[in-house]
């Protein structure tokens, strides 16, 4: 079974009811002041930490005086505006007493579907986790209509975990854990501990009822699930209304943790591995050499460049001699690639005219 304390990279997701009062619509500030000590406990033992927080829509809803009934879209996403910027601030305030740096990373469902924003914003995090930042991610509701939202923060947090590649996804709820029915309605409803495979009867046991201000039920934890394990993560399902809600998880709280079906560098490259190539990179013999040492492809190992595709896309990558070396997810486009093939990565802007990154194919995105 999965144990936060071994965790290396690790998403929290939080919910409006945890962060926001249900009454007042103001925060709760002591249970912010101690999950702020249980991120810089993470952080201090090495870990990385990302944070998915629900909450702006919840604390613009009662600054403007909406009412708590379900509002227009408009007046969600003028609630939303007015939230984020109070949430960011909160958070920015909590964890900058530790020495954690934070930052505000607001996304959409586009956001993971499309491969290029794909590949920025998982270059992003990746810059800020190594700056030791917490980024604080939540969903762009000002700008997402309801065509390219996640809906819920539960889906947006596995997506987040699959996309800094976490081992650990750690969804703060109501509730204990996972239970076989509504355990509020029904007394004989039992949890479980562990779950290994999210078999149909499981997905039969998910109920759909919500938590005051969250959205999420359930059925949203058990797709969080299969997403998440899908990609080698776990999941745990804990109750996070306490003070310090990861230090009562590591102390044997309840909880329920979803077993992940691989590991998150495996499940990453099968994923590439499996897309139609849309074009070819051929490399020399000493970008070969580099790429099977463990190294990212750079312009001056292309020798050629075959087909046309767009940033974000799957390529093949093989030898001069037409040997196949593998897949990989480009960083520039095919007419791109031609411009700066057999170029060192530092003259990258003086050929396109504009700055661009270092690597045509990063390690991370490459299966060989």
């Amino acid at each position: 079974m999965a144990a936060l304390s071994d965790a290396r990279r690790v998403v929290v997701k939080i919910g409006s009811a945890l962060l926001v009062d249900k009454e007042t619509g103001a925060f709760r500030d002591a249970w912010l002041r101690g999950m702020a000590e249980d991120v810089a406990r993470l952080r201090a033992r090495g870990a990385d930490v990302v944070l998915v927080s629900s909450g702006s829509i919840a604390l613009g809803r009662g600054v403007l005086g909406l009412p708590r009934s379900d509002l227009p879209l408009e007046q969600s996403q003028a609630a939303a505006a007015v939230g984020q910027i109070r949430l960011a601030r909160a958070w920015e305030e909590g964890l900058a007493p530790h020495g954690i740096t934070t930052a505000q990373v607001l996304v959409t469902l586009e956001d993971s579907a499309d491969r290029r924003r794909y590949l920025n914003s998982r270059a992003t995090m990746e810059a800020l986790l190594a700056h030791g930042v917490v980024p604080i991610v939540n969903e762009n509701d000002t700008v997402a209509t309801d065509e390219i939202r996640y809906g819920d923060n539960d889906r947006l947090a596995a997506q987040v975990a699959v996309t800094v590649g976490a081992d650990q996804l750690i969804l703060l709820s109501d509730v204990d854990g996972f239970y076989s029915g509504n355990p509020a309605l029904d007394a004989g409803a039992r949890r479980f501990d562990v779950i290994e495979r999210i078999t149909p009867e499981i997905e039969a046991m998910a109920g759909d009822a919500g938590s005051g201000l969250s959205k999420g039920g359930m059925k949203t934890k058990i797709l969080a699930a299969k997403t998440a394990t899908a990609a080698g993560c776990a999941m745990a399902i804990t109750e996070g209304s306490g003070v310090k809600p990861l230090s009562a998880l590591e102390a044997g709280a309840p909880v329920t943790w979803f077993t992940p079906q691989t590991d998150p560098h495996t499940a990453r490259k099968r994923w590439i591995a499996a897309m139609k190539p849309r074009g070819a990179l051929v490399v020399d013999a000493g970008a070969e050499t580099a790429l099977t040492a463990g190294r990212s492809l750079l312009p001056a190992g292309v020798a050629n460049v075959e087909g046309s595709f767009g940033r974000g896309d799957p390529v093949a990558i093989k030898t001069v001699g037409g040997a196949m070396l593998g897949y990989g997810l480009t960083r520039y486009t095919a007419a791109e690639a031609r411009a700066i093939r057999g170029h060192k990565s530092n003259e990258i802007e003086a050929i396109l005219g504009y700055p661009g990154r270092a690597v045509l194919i990063h390690r991370d995105d490459m299966a060989l």
